[in-house]
């Protein structure tokens, strides 16, 4: 499973109206912490396809997006559950613990 980009165009389907949880990445291309983050958000998709879907928004494509979500640090990543905000974490994080932030919010 791959990791969706998003838009403010198709924020709302792809998050906000989605069936299942989502957690949408907010990042950039020059953060190098976003960039270290990448490889294990997409590695992570694909251990929870069918449970969580992930998806990525490019503050600088979509600053809207970041502003309406008080993202004030990248990497920051926002757990959505039937559109609203569940929880949030920001920095650059290994596997283990995204995976057991995950977990905790099941």
């Amino acid at each position: 499973m791959s990791v969706t980009a998003v838009t403010l165009g198709n924020f709302k389907t792809e998050i906000l109206d989605a069936k299942e949880p989502v957690l949408v990445d907010f990042w950039a291309e020059w953060c190098n912490p976003c960039r270290m983050l990448a490889p294990v958000v997409e590695s992570l998709a694909g251990e929870y396809e069918g449970k969580i879907r992930f998806c990525k928004v490019n503050i600088d494509e979509a600053s809207d997006l970041a502003v309406t979500y008080g993202v004030m640090s990248i990497p920051t990543l926002v757990l959505f559950s039937g559109g609203q905000e569940k929880a949030r974490t920001v920095g650059l994080q290994n596997a283990e613990k995204l995976r057991a932030w995950l977990d905790s919010q099941a």
